[in-house]
């Protein structure tokens, strides 16, 4: 046999394996279609609760006879070598979209166009990535940094203001959009100055650690900007260091809301904070849009939401509401998600957040 037609062979043999491998999508319909979620992290409780809003929502939609099945995979560590490995297999198994929480937003982007190559639709949600072939969930963290920043220049309008920043996870999308929008609205403000910055890895303990050992060095901060899930442990480690408390920017988390009614109670009823996050609940968001998309829907492939931000008015609420060791969080149901690709093909403004 010459060469020619052993390669051709070889060719055919390949593409076989890839459109059995990708599922079919054509061949599926309604019910039938099996999406999996593929997490690079959990070693925090927005992570938790992130996978528990995924099973929720997964139940739902098997019950309601949209899907298979939907498994979460969670990788280790927060590798993105381990995550693209990860994503190949779902490939293989035969998955018909992932829903992808990226440890990288461009060390998997080869891994997701073979995805997309092979049929299989992926959508990024919280942390994204740049290859053009994905789809994309894209939650305007320069927009949260920005809020946290100007939230203190309205609480200190005038006197000088030294800001201690706590970053989240290195190299990710999210950190590097807060952390680049915190210091350039910083910088239009002469009396505010970002004089530090510690990674917190969006976990309570890491923070207080990491801001235990940077505060010796520091003079007095007035105020500390974060990213959620280190409200708490900061302002456990300036209790313990003996420092002043400072105007802390929460992040929805349980023991964040728990401590700042703390200190509304120290300050006599008022601690004017706010707290601004992605909410875990934004999974579902990608979840329904996967399957718009299996279904045949025309979804744009960014599109674009705010952060969920309240202050000490709904505090109340919010702690009532939020179970111990979670997070205030939203539910996002299909209608909504609909919704929000419609406004976002004319171009309009995501909808307003489903707040109950």
């Amino acid at each position: 046999m010459c060469m020619r037609r052993v390669v051709s062979l070889i060719l055919v043999s390949l593409l076989a394996m890839v459109t059995l491998f990708a599922g079919g999508q054509g061949e599926k319909k309604s019910g039938e279609w099996r999406i999996a979620l593929c997490n690079n992290y959990a070693g925090n409780s927005w992570r938790q609760q992130m996978i528990k809003n995924w099973e929720a929502v997964v139940e739902q939609a098997k019950a309601d006879g949209l899907i298979a099945e939907g498994p979460a995979f969670t990788t280790n560590e927060s590798s993105a070598a381990e995550q693209a490995a990860l994503l190949q297999n779902l490939v293989l198994e035969g998955y018909d979209a992932i829903v992808l929480d990226a440890a990288s937003p461009t060390a998997l982007n080869g891994a997701v166009a073979k995805a997309v190559e092979a049929g299989i639709p992926v959508v990024c949600f919280d942390q994204t990535v740049t290859d053009p072939s994905a789809w994309k969930l894209i939650t305007d963290f320069y927009d949260m940094g920005e809020a946290e920043v100007e939230h203190l220049h309205k609480a200190f309008p005038s006197q000088p203001v030294n800001i201690l920043e706590i970053r989240g996870m290195a190299g990710t999308f999210a950190d590097d959009e807060i952390h680049k929008a915190i210091v350039e609205t910083a910088d239009k403000y002469s009396n505010l100055s970002v004089v530090g910055e510690v990674y917190g890895n969006w976990t309570q303990s890491v923070a207080q650690k990491e801001v235990a050992g940077i505060l010796p060095s520091l003079p007095e901060i007035k105020a500390v900007v974060a990213q959620g899930g280190d409200g708490y442990g900061s302002l456990k480690a300036f209790e313990n260091a003996g420092r002043p408390a400072p105007l802390q920017i929460f992040g929805h988390r349980y023991d964040e809301l728990v401590i700042w009614k703390e200190m509304q109670e120290k300050n006599g009823g008022s601690y004017p904070s706010m707290s601004v996050s992605i909410v875990p609940g934004s999974v579902s968001t990608a979840f329904w849009t996967a399957l718009e998309i299996l279904n045949g829907e025309e979804v744009p492939k960014e599109i674009h939401m705010s952060p969920m931000v309240f202050g000490e008015e709904q505090l109340d609420y919010f702690l009532e509401h939020t179970q111990k060791g979670g997070l205030a969080d939203l539910s996002y149901p299909q209608d909504w998600v609909q919704e929000l690709i419609a406004s976002a093909k004319a171009g309009k403004p995501a909808p307003a957040d489903p707040l109950p």
